[in-house]
């Protein structure tokens, strides 16, 4: 396969997964934005025909195979097929084009490595803060210590993050799930299985072979001189809730040891920068480190350490998706599937599937909306509703018939939420309730009081930020892509189907696409989660009670056309991390120049903060 790639695209043997590195010898020159677009932007109606009907005859064949892949595809006779043979049978022509078009996404993806840090380092920016990454889900990868029988042929293979994932996905899906699922009751690991986060920059560089998620930001660390020795990646199993990391993993005394550590031998504060879900488990350690029992490292032990906390795309408030993901195996991603691949997706992993995978994993109910209807809206309205729109946001899940037998009217964010547990096995119910709170604290007394209370330290609403007055708070944040706000939902008539309900994928109306109605913000999480703390919530008293200073800086998404990723002005959740202005910023914040960074608003994000229900006592 490797011989065919390189005849068809000119591929090097060398890892596609590392961009090359400039020689030596070699003039570097900053690309601009406006070259970077005319290096793809000329493409023939010819190249697109090509690319529609090569991913057309991909989609069929992985359509028949995941929806039965022994009647419809004799894979033993496919893998005896000399695939150099099937070059020779396609037109010269054809390849020519398919090598222009890799070669011009090549340019596309690689212009801008190393050339961030490299413009900041002829600026005299260096290395001075330590820095400390806390990835999101996708970004850490999982790997198989198990010694017993079934897991020794995943000895040290990454089951979640790698094509070992891929492999035994659709070769050995019982024994995936069995791996990647945790004990319904403790939480944990099943008997017999140990799945451990993978550790080091490789951890989170690539997500698989080709697809990176902060090897840009590493690429450009290290020309201000960040290695191993200032620079670290906190993975985590983001399956466990927080209060396991510690028990099973004791990831919180070992992230506090980096910080000091890191601390002790550089001189300097620590910056520490999370992303996502990271940004929630950055924020349950605060608490965690200072508190009696726990971190006990007293209430200035963030002020003493930690001199900046880069929050990107901190899904502060959870992420809407999250509550369809565990209602019913769904979100916008499966729901705008065509009815082919829905019926392929549903052969292979169907709804009742997902829904145990993901009730399962404790750590992705984390990411269940916070604040209730105080921040997401009522029956009528929402903070974020816009002007002559015909159905509030304020109503989560929307029942088009009236007289559905599973939910009698529509339902708020809170009320979808209770009506989760209410429709749940009471193994998944105590998961929640044990370890998440997702209401308000209206009061200063409240949000001290919480203070003790570990199921309130991953909400930003009911718990406040450390006692340290010289911390910096920096947001950087995508705005402007549209991501599900909102569903149509209907009981599910599949008699084979173990779901109540599910996405009524076949309503089209105005916004509303597949089921569901989209909002903003940066493709997964809504604006009000990644901007309300910052931009209005930890500037009420009772939650910053400290002072710590806080800037928000919103990225709109503007993404390269031609690029697979967005390009360098991306503003999507996971590409934003290869965008050129976010490094930037991220380098000036490690080098010391953060005070240099201004604000910069381009959403209403103010505008619908002041509309949340949560004020000054």
């Amino acid at each position: 396969m490797t011989s065919l790639r390189r005849r068809i695209f000119g591929d090097s043997p060398t890892n596609p997964s590392q961009d090359a590195s400039p020689d030596k010898a070699e003039k570097l020159t900053l690309v601009s934005t406006a070259r970077l677009k005319s290096l793809t932007k000329k493409r023939s109606k010819r190249r697109h025909g090509f690319v529609f009907g090569l991913g057309g005859l991909f989609g069929i064949l992985v359509a028949a195979f995941f929806a039965n892949r022994h009647d419809v595809i004799n894979f033993e006779g496919l893998m005896e097929l000399n695939l150099d043979s099937l070059i020779d049978a396609i037109p010269a022509g054809v390849v020519k084009d398919a090598k222009d078009i890799t070669r011009g996404e090549r340019e596309a993806v690689n212009y801008d490595s190393f050339s961030v840090g490299l413009h900041l380092q002829g600026q005299g920016v260096r290395a001075l803060h330590p820095v400390i990454m806390i990835p999101g889900v996708i970004s850490t990868g999982l790997e198989s210590w198990g010694t017993e029988e079934a897991s020794r042929q995943y000895f040290r293979k990454r089951l979640w993050g790698s094509w070992s994932m891929m492999r035994a996905l659709v070769l050995d899906k019982a024994s995936w799930k069995k791996h990647i699922m945790l004990d319904k009751i403790t939480g944990l690991d099943p008997p017999g299985i140990k799945l451990r986060a993978a550790q080091g920059f490789d951890a989170a560089d690539f997500f698989i072979t080709g697809y990176w998620i902060w090897n840009k930001i590493l690429e450009n660390l290290a020309t201000l001189g960040y290695d191993p020795t200032n620079a670290f990646t906190a993975a985590y199993d983001w399956r466990l809730s927080c209060a396991n990391l510690e028990n099973r993993d004791q990831y919180f005394t070992r992230l506090k040891s980096h910080i000091e550590t890191a601390r002790q031998t550089s001189k300097q504060k620590v910056v520490l920068v999370s992303h996502s879900m990271g940004s929630q488990v950055l924020f349950y350690f605060f608490h965690w480190v200072q508190a009696k029992g726990h971190g006990n490292g007293g209430p200035d032990w963030v002020d003493k350490n930690v001199g900046s906390w880069i929050n990107i795309s901190g899904s502060m408030l959870g992420a809407l998706k999250g509550l369809p993901a565990v209602l019913s195996g769904e979100m916008k991603d499966t729901a705008q599937l065509n009815a082919f691949a829905v019926y392929g997706l549903e052969k292979f992993l169907a709804k009742a599937e997902r829904v145990e995978i993901f009730r399962t994993m404790p750590g992705v109910s984390s990411m269940l909306p916070k604040g209730g209807n105080a921040v997401w809206g009522n029956k009528t309205f929402a903070p974020d509703d816009k002007s002559g729109q015909k159905v509030s946001y304020g109503t989560f899940i929307n029942f088009k018939e009236s007289n559905s037998t599973q939910s009698p009217h529509n339902l708020t964010v809170e009320e979808s939420i209770e009506y989760l547990l209410e429709h749940s096995d009471t193994w998944y119910r105590d998961q929640v309730l044990d370890n998440y709170s997702n209401g308000v604290a209206h009061t200063t007394a409240e949000v001290e009081d919480n203070e003790r209370d570990p199921r309130k330290w991953m909400n930003p609403l009911e718990s406040r930020l450390p006692l340290a007055p010289h911390l910096r708070i920096y947001c950087f944040y995508g705005i402007g892509k549209s991501t599900e706000r909102s569903y149509f939902y209907r009981e599910d008539q599949d008699p084979t189907s173990k779901v109540n309900v599910t996405i009524d994928t076949s309503l089209m109306m105005g916004e509303v696409d597949h089921g569901v109605i989209p909002g903003e913000g940066d493709g997964t999480v809504p604006l009000i989660s990644n901007g309300y703390m910052c931009a209005k919530g930890w500037r009420i008293k009772r939650y910053n009670p400290a002072g710590a200073k806080v800037k928000v800086y919103e990225m709109p998404h503007e993404p390269d056309r031609f690029s697979p990723r967005g390009g360098p002005n991306t503003g999507d959740h996971v590409d934003i991390l290869g965008r050129s202005s976010l490094n930037d910023l991220i380098l000036r914040v490690a080098g010391g120049r953060g005070d240099q960074i201004e604000e910069n608003y381009e959403s209403n994000i103010r505008e619908y903060a002041d509309k949340v229900a949560i004020y000054e006592e």
